[in-house]
């Protein structure tokens, strides 16, 4: 019996939406900490220290009404996505989002990549979708403009991958016995990444890793993909007075933990372990989080547990 024809991964979204079901005080900080720079014109460095991608060439402008009566003309940026496998021709952009994903420790960050790039079955890559404005229907894309997120699942087992000694010890019992039933949950993106992008893209992922335990060619490449666990590694911005906290009562400016990454509050929910650590190297935070310091999470997630997250992404 044939493979089934997998869906054609390219997909086209555009205009973001805000994200629900967080506190508007972290969903402030969080806009205001991915806020584009002032000039769209620019490539650079803001002071978070999070490189910013050149904004869409596609502008869109809209006219608003303004309660006096004025009208006020207002720039909407308007933007194509696609999501595409991962390919050589990505290296840069995509060791360009990893560069952070560990603490300032040495480690084989270009290796680390060239996994995730050959690595085509499972693994999606978002870059703007110049394929109409283009013409030439390969749906490539621009690899000059570089990719927005990344996002794959690695087997532990297969590859080896947890470069982190302390990191080790404490994921002993799923680093050794359990190792090959655990897939390391790569997601990197830039922060001005649209949120409308997120759901569609870990459907994707879950999607493929569910298509590989089937479509394969060997039982062996099949069982790769066969995770019982997810490993995820990430950074949040924990309150440094939390404890002191827990006493009052201020819904809105009191949150323990602020995400970076809102899904990896839904991760650490539906964890079966989770704890934090220190970063020698932390990223200098924005204003609005001086009480609060960086510090790197991590979890392990049954995968059984996905289609909670999924239904909760989703909602």
């Amino acid at each position: 019996m044939g493979h089934r024809q997998r869906p054609e991964k390219r997909r086209r979204l555009s205009r973001p939406r805000p994200f629900l079901g967080f506190s508007s005080f972290a969903r402030s900080l969080l806009f205001s900490h991915s806020a584009p720079s002032p000039d769209p014109s620019a490539s650079s460095k803001p002071e978070d220290g999070i490189v910013e991608l050149k904004p869409p060439s596609k502008i869109e402008r809209v006219e608003s009404e303004q309660e006096d009566d004025e009208e006020a003309e207002v720039e909407m940026m308007q933007a194509d996505f696609g999501f595409f496998d991962p390919k050589p021709g990505d290296f840069n952009g995509v060791k360009l989002l990893l560069r952070n994903y560990l603490d300032d420790k040495q480690w084989d960050l270009s290796g680390f990549v060239d996994l995730i790039l050959e690595q085509t079955t499972v693994g999606t890559v978002v870059k703007l979708d110049e394929h109409d404005e283009a013409g030439d229907g390969n749906g490539d894309g621009d690899d000059d403009a570089g990719p927005f997120a990344v996002i794959s699942a690695l087997n532990l087992g297969r590859y080896e991958v947890c470069p982190d000694e302390g990191l080790r010890k404490r994921l002993k019992p799923f680093l050794e016995e359990q190792v090959s039933d655990v897939g390391l949950l790569v997601s990197q993106r830039f922060v001005n990444c649209p949120y409308q992008l997120v759901p569609p893209l870990y459907d994707a992922l879950f999607d493929e890793v569910s298509w590989a335990t089937e479509d394969e060619p060997t039982k062996e490449l099949q069982d790769f993909f066969s995770f019982k666990y997810y490993l995820l590694v990430t950074r949040i911005f924990e309150d440094k007075n939390a404890n002191q906290r827990k006493a009052k009562v201020n819904c809105d400016s009191s949150d323990p933990i602020i995400y970076i990454k809102p899904e990896d509050e839904i991760f650490q929910e539906l964890s079966l372990l989770s704890f934090t650590f220190r970063l020698h190297a932390e990223q200098l935070a924005p204003r609005e989080l001086k009480n609060y310091r960086e510090k790197g999470l991590v979890m392990v997630v049954r995968a059984d547990g996905v289609p909670k997250f999924r239904e909760k992404l989703n909602y």
